[in-house]
Protein backbone atom coordinates (compact mmCIF):
# COMPACT_ATOMS: atom_id res chain seq x y z
CA UNK A 1 0.00 0.00 0.00
CA UNK A 2 1.37 3.25 -0.78
CA UNK A 3 1.98 6.21 1.16
CA UNK A 4 -0.60 8.27 0.29
CA UNK A 5 -3.03 5.30 0.29
CA UNK A 6 -2.44 4.70 3.99
CA UNK A 7 -3.13 8.11 4.84
CA UNK A 8 -6.21 8.08 2.58
CA UNK A 9 -7.41 5.73 4.82
CA UNK A 10 -6.24 6.87 7.78
CA UNK A 11 -7.84 10.00 7.18
CA UNK A 12 -11.16 8.14 6.57
CA UNK A 13 -10.89 6.32 9.78
CA UNK A 14 -10.63 9.49 11.57
CA UNK A 15 -12.80 10.83 10.09
CA UNK A 16 -15.74 7.98 10.63
CA UNK A 17 -14.98 8.42 14.62
CA UNK A 18 -15.37 11.53 14.97
CA UNK A 19 -18.75 11.25 13.21
CA UNK A 20 -19.05 8.70 15.26
CA UNK A 21 -18.49 10.29 18.20
CA UNK A 22 -20.60 13.23 17.45
CA UNK A 23 -23.23 10.95 16.81
CA UNK A 24 -23.71 9.85 19.89
CA UNK A 25 -22.91 12.81 21.42
CA UNK A 26 -26.20 14.21 19.53
CA UNK A 27 -28.02 11.40 20.21
CA UNK A 28 -27.20 11.89 23.85
CA UNK A 29 -28.24 15.58 24.13
CA UNK A 30 -31.48 14.58 22.27
CA UNK A 31 -32.21 11.41 24.39
CA UNK A 32 -32.17 14.18 27.87
CA UNK A 33 -33.83 16.64 25.92
CA UNK A 34 -36.74 14.28 24.55
CA UNK A 35 -37.07 13.02 28.57
CA UNK A 36 -36.90 16.20 30.00
CA UNK A 37 -40.12 17.00 27.70
CA UNK A 38 -41.88 14.08 28.48
CA UNK A 39 -41.19 14.68 32.31
CA UNK A 40 -42.57 18.25 32.25
CA UNK A 41 -45.69 16.53 30.43
CA UNK A 42 -44.95 18.15 27.14
CA UNK A 43 -47.07 16.89 24.24
CA UNK A 44 -45.96 14.41 21.65
CA UNK A 45 -47.55 12.63 18.94
CA UNK A 46 -49.17 9.80 19.45
CA UNK A 47 -51.64 7.73 16.97
CA UNK A 48 -54.40 6.98 19.44
CA UNK A 49 -56.64 9.59 20.14
CA UNK A 50 -57.76 10.94 23.20
CA UNK A 51 -57.78 13.03 26.19
CA UNK A 52 -53.62 13.31 27.45
CA UNK A 53 -53.11 10.49 25.21
CA UNK A 54 -50.42 12.04 23.73
CA UNK A 55 -48.83 12.88 27.02
CA UNK A 56 -46.27 10.11 27.95
CA UNK A 57 -45.70 10.87 31.67
CA UNK A 58 -47.49 13.08 34.23
CA UNK A 59 -45.04 14.37 36.55
CA UNK A 60 -47.77 15.82 39.10
CA UNK A 61 -48.99 12.36 38.70
CA UNK A 62 -46.30 11.15 41.14
CA UNK A 63 -46.97 13.78 43.38
CA UNK A 64 -50.36 13.12 43.96
CA UNK A 65 -49.90 9.20 44.91
CA UNK A 66 -47.61 10.28 47.28
CA UNK A 67 -49.86 13.25 48.89
CA UNK A 68 -52.59 10.25 48.73
CA UNK A 69 -50.48 7.10 50.01
CA UNK A 70 -48.60 9.45 52.18
CA UNK A 71 -49.83 12.67 54.58
CA UNK A 72 -53.45 11.99 53.30
CA UNK A 73 -53.77 7.92 54.48
CA UNK A 74 -51.19 8.47 57.76
CA UNK A 75 -53.52 11.99 59.17
CA UNK A 76 -56.97 10.54 57.95
CA UNK A 77 -55.86 7.23 60.46
CA UNK A 78 -54.58 9.30 63.19
CA UNK A 79 -57.72 11.64 63.17
CA UNK A 80 -60.03 8.47 62.86
CA UNK A 81 -58.51 6.84 65.77
CA UNK A 82 -58.47 9.71 68.00
CA UNK A 83 -62.29 10.01 67.67
CA UNK A 84 -62.39 6.06 68.01
CA UNK A 85 -60.84 6.44 71.11
CA UNK A 86 -62.37 9.52 72.30
CA UNK A 87 -65.60 8.22 72.40
CA UNK A 88 -64.53 4.53 73.80
CA UNK A 89 -63.14 6.41 76.68
CA UNK A 90 -65.99 8.92 76.92
CA UNK A 91 -68.37 5.80 77.34
CA UNK A 92 -66.32 3.79 79.59
CA UNK A 93 -65.74 6.51 81.96
CA UNK A 94 -68.66 8.85 82.07
CA UNK A 95 -71.18 6.24 80.73
CA UNK A 96 -74.59 7.12 78.22
CA UNK A 97 -77.27 9.79 79.09
CA UNK A 98 -79.94 8.01 81.29
CA UNK A 99 -82.98 9.42 81.57
CA UNK A 100 -83.29 11.31 84.57
CA UNK A 101 -87.03 9.77 85.47
CA UNK A 102 -88.69 7.19 84.61
CA UNK A 103 -90.54 6.08 81.47
CA UNK A 104 -93.80 7.58 81.41
CA UNK A 105 -95.22 4.39 78.95
CA UNK A 106 -96.68 7.32 76.84
CA UNK A 107 -94.92 7.16 73.18
CA UNK A 108 -94.85 10.00 70.34
CA UNK A 109 -93.90 9.38 66.55
CA UNK A 110 -90.58 11.22 65.84
CA UNK A 111 -90.17 9.24 62.75
CA UNK A 112 -92.50 8.26 60.33
CA UNK A 113 -91.99 5.36 58.05
CA UNK A 114 -90.72 6.96 55.45
CA UNK A 115 -87.96 8.95 57.43
CA UNK A 116 -86.93 5.96 58.63
CA UNK A 117 -86.83 3.85 55.62
CA UNK A 118 -84.46 6.88 53.90
CA UNK A 119 -82.25 7.14 56.81
CA UNK A 120 -81.48 3.16 57.10
CA UNK A 121 -81.00 2.99 53.04
CA UNK A 122 -78.86 6.11 53.27
CA UNK A 123 -76.78 4.96 56.30
CA UNK A 124 -76.18 1.18 55.38
CA UNK A 125 -74.90 2.50 52.35
CA UNK A 126 -72.47 4.93 53.59
CA UNK A 127 -71.01 1.79 55.82
CA UNK A 128 -70.35 0.09 52.74
CA UNK A 129 -69.05 2.91 50.96
CA UNK A 130 -66.80 3.05 54.18
CA UNK A 131 -65.84 -0.17 54.36
CA UNK A 132 -64.48 -0.69 50.44
CA UNK A 133 -63.18 2.83 50.77
CA UNK A 134 -60.96 1.92 53.31
CA UNK A 135 -59.92 -1.03 52.23
CA UNK A 136 -59.02 1.04 48.65
CA UNK A 137 -56.87 3.45 50.91
CA UNK A 138 -55.38 0.97 53.36
CA UNK A 139 -55.72 -2.60 51.99
CA UNK A 140 -51.93 -2.30 50.53
CA UNK A 141 -50.31 -1.81 53.27
CA UNK A 142 -52.76 -3.18 55.90
CA UNK A 143 -53.80 -5.98 54.02
CA UNK A 144 -51.52 -7.72 51.65
CA UNK A 145 -49.08 -8.56 54.82
CA UNK A 146 -52.05 -10.46 56.31
CA UNK A 147 -53.84 -11.93 53.51
CA UNK A 148 -51.32 -11.78 50.42
CA UNK A 149 -51.49 -10.25 47.13
CA UNK A 150 -53.43 -12.85 45.20
CA UNK A 151 -56.00 -12.63 47.87
CA UNK A 152 -56.17 -8.95 48.13
CA UNK A 153 -56.45 -7.92 44.51
CA UNK A 154 -59.98 -10.29 44.29
CA UNK A 155 -60.94 -7.89 47.60
CA UNK A 156 -59.70 -4.75 45.72
CA UNK A 157 -61.65 -5.73 42.57
CA UNK A 158 -64.59 -6.57 44.04
CA UNK A 159 -64.05 -3.04 47.07
CA UNK A 160 -63.64 -0.90 44.00
CA UNK A 161 -66.60 -2.80 41.54
CA UNK A 162 -68.96 -2.04 44.79
CA UNK A 163 -67.66 1.00 45.88
CA UNK A 164 -68.32 2.43 42.06
CA UNK A 165 -71.50 0.84 41.81
CA UNK A 166 -73.10 2.49 45.14
CA UNK A 167 -71.78 5.70 44.83
CA UNK A 168 -74.71 6.83 42.72
CA UNK A 169 -77.14 5.78 45.53
CA UNK A 170 -75.61 7.00 48.39
CA UNK A 171 -76.33 10.40 46.68
CA UNK A 172 -80.22 9.68 45.86
CA UNK A 173 -80.25 8.52 49.55
CA UNK A 174 -78.24 11.99 50.73
CA UNK A 175 -81.04 14.10 48.07
CA UNK A 176 -83.94 13.08 49.63
CA UNK A 177 -82.58 13.56 53.82
CA UNK A 178 -82.11 17.06 52.32
CA UNK A 179 -84.81 18.34 51.30
CA UNK A 180 -86.85 15.80 53.94
CA UNK A 181 -85.20 17.73 57.20
CA UNK A 182 -83.58 20.99 56.08
CA UNK A 183 -86.98 22.90 57.23
CA UNK A 184 -85.76 21.34 61.37
CA UNK A 185 -82.19 21.86 60.61
CA UNK A 186 -82.31 25.76 60.44
CA UNK A 187 -79.74 27.23 63.02
CA UNK A 188 -80.78 29.87 65.32
CA UNK A 189 -80.23 30.56 68.85
CA UNK A 190 -80.94 28.38 70.76
CA UNK A 191 -78.37 26.03 69.78
CA UNK A 192 -75.90 28.39 70.77
CA UNK A 193 -77.00 27.74 74.20
CA UNK A 194 -77.50 23.61 73.59
CA UNK A 195 -73.49 24.08 72.12
CA UNK A 196 -72.52 25.90 75.55
CA UNK A 197 -74.36 22.94 77.91
CA UNK A 198 -72.31 20.86 75.63
CA UNK A 199 -75.28 19.19 74.44
CA UNK A 200 -76.33 18.05 78.13
CA UNK A 201 -72.78 15.58 77.83
CA UNK A 202 -71.18 17.04 80.88
CA UNK A 203 -73.13 18.32 84.32
CA UNK A 204 -76.57 17.23 84.72
CA UNK A 205 -78.74 19.65 82.99
CA UNK A 206 -79.55 19.16 79.93
CA UNK A 207 -80.21 22.17 77.46
CA UNK A 208 -83.49 23.26 75.44
CA UNK A 209 -83.63 21.65 71.92
CA UNK A 210 -86.47 21.75 68.79
CA UNK A 211 -86.96 18.67 67.12
CA UNK A 212 -83.77 18.90 65.52
CA UNK A 213 -80.99 19.78 68.75
CA UNK A 214 -77.59 21.50 67.35
CA UNK A 215 -75.34 18.79 67.16
CA UNK A 216 -78.25 17.30 64.81
CA UNK A 217 -77.72 20.19 63.06
CA UNK A 218 -74.29 20.03 62.84
CA UNK A 219 -74.10 16.64 61.35
CA UNK A 220 -76.83 17.57 58.98
CA UNK A 221 -75.27 20.46 57.46
CA UNK A 222 -71.67 18.50 56.86
CA UNK A 223 -73.25 15.47 56.04
CA UNK A 224 -75.23 17.64 53.17
CA UNK A 225 -72.16 19.67 52.38
CA UNK A 226 -69.78 17.15 53.01
CA UNK A 227 -71.42 14.43 51.13
CA UNK A 228 -72.25 16.59 48.09
CA UNK A 229 -68.59 17.18 47.45
CA UNK A 230 -67.97 13.19 48.01
CA UNK A 231 -70.87 12.43 45.93
CA UNK A 232 -69.83 14.62 42.72
CA UNK A 233 -66.56 13.82 43.20
CA UNK A 234 -67.25 10.21 43.14
CA UNK A 235 -69.30 10.95 39.94
CA UNK A 236 -66.35 12.64 37.93
CA UNK A 237 -64.08 9.56 39.02
CA UNK A 238 -67.04 7.01 37.74
CA UNK A 239 -67.41 8.38 34.28
CA UNK A 240 -64.29 9.25 33.45
CA UNK A 241 -64.91 9.79 29.70
CA UNK A 242 -66.41 13.47 29.67
CA UNK A 243 -63.06 15.14 28.76
CA UNK A 244 -61.58 15.27 32.42
CA UNK A 245 -57.81 15.43 32.32
CA UNK A 246 -56.24 13.69 34.68
CA UNK A 247 -55.12 16.78 36.91
CA UNK A 248 -59.06 17.21 37.57
CA UNK A 249 -59.84 13.42 37.94
CA UNK A 250 -56.37 14.01 41.20
CA UNK A 251 -58.33 16.71 42.64
CA UNK A 252 -61.34 15.14 42.60
CA UNK A 253 -59.68 11.97 44.61
CA UNK A 254 -58.13 14.38 47.00
CA UNK A 255 -61.11 16.15 47.86
CA UNK A 256 -62.97 12.69 47.75
CA UNK A 257 -60.73 11.33 50.13
CA UNK A 258 -60.70 14.46 52.33
CA UNK A 259 -64.51 14.83 52.63
CA UNK A 260 -65.15 10.83 53.04
CA UNK A 261 -62.81 11.55 56.45
CA UNK A 262 -64.95 14.64 57.75
CA UNK A 263 -67.98 11.85 57.03
CA UNK A 264 -66.51 9.23 59.09
CA UNK A 265 -66.10 11.47 62.16
CA UNK A 266 -69.04 13.12 62.01
CA UNK A 267 -70.61 9.76 61.69
CA UNK A 268 -68.53 8.31 65.04
CA UNK A 269 -70.10 10.84 66.84
CA UNK A 270 -73.42 10.33 65.27
CA UNK A 271 -73.50 6.54 65.74
CA UNK A 272 -72.08 7.02 68.82
CA UNK A 273 -74.71 9.48 70.51
CA UNK A 274 -77.56 7.04 68.46
CA UNK A 275 -76.72 4.55 70.04
CA UNK A 276 -74.89 3.59 73.28
CA UNK A 277 -74.45 7.77 73.96
CA UNK A 278 -78.21 8.15 75.03
CA UNK A 279 -80.51 5.73 76.81
CA UNK A 280 -83.85 5.67 74.44
CA UNK A 281 -82.51 7.22 71.32
CA UNK A 282 -82.25 3.91 68.76
CA UNK A 283 -85.70 3.04 69.79
CA UNK A 284 -87.07 6.46 67.76
CA UNK A 285 -85.07 5.51 64.54
CA UNK A 286 -85.96 1.45 65.15
CA UNK A 287 -89.80 2.00 65.00
CA UNK A 288 -90.40 5.71 64.69
CA UNK A 289 -91.71 6.42 68.76
CA UNK A 290 -89.95 7.58 72.05
CA UNK A 291 -91.65 7.65 75.51
CA UNK A 292 -92.78 10.99 76.02
CA UNK A 293 -90.51 11.28 78.85
CA UNK A 294 -87.47 10.83 76.63
CA UNK A 295 -88.74 13.89 74.41
CA UNK A 296 -89.19 16.06 77.60
CA UNK A 297 -85.78 15.85 78.36
CA UNK A 298 -84.22 15.92 74.83
CA UNK A 299 -86.39 17.81 72.65
CA UNK A 300 -88.43 19.68 75.34
CA UNK A 301 -89.74 22.02 72.75
CA UNK A 302 -90.64 19.77 70.15
CA UNK A 303 -92.45 18.06 72.84
CA UNK A 304 -94.30 20.84 73.80
CA UNK A 305 -95.42 21.76 70.46
CA UNK A 306 -96.27 18.19 70.01
CA UNK A 307 -98.47 18.97 73.18
CA UNK A 308 -100.32 21.67 72.16
CA UNK A 309 -101.47 20.46 68.93
CA UNK A 310 -102.72 16.60 71.12
CA UNK A 311 -102.94 17.68 74.72
CA UNK A 312 -103.82 14.12 75.57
Amino acid sequence: MTKSLKSLVLFLLMLLLAFTLSTANSAEVSDADSWRQIREGIAGYSAVKGQEANVLIQGSGQNWRQLRNGVIARYLGILVSITLLFFTLFYLFKGPIKLAKSRSGKMLLRWSTFERVIHWYTALIFLLLTLTGLILLYGRSLLIPLIGHDLFSTLAAYAKLTHNLSGPFFLVGLLFMFFMWVKDNIPNRIDIAWFKAFGGLIGTQHPSAERMNAGEKSWFWLLAIAGIIVSCSGLILDFANFGQDRFIMQVCHLLHTLSACLLMIGAIGHIYIGTLGTEGALEGMKNGYVDSTWAKQHHDLWYDKIKEKDPD
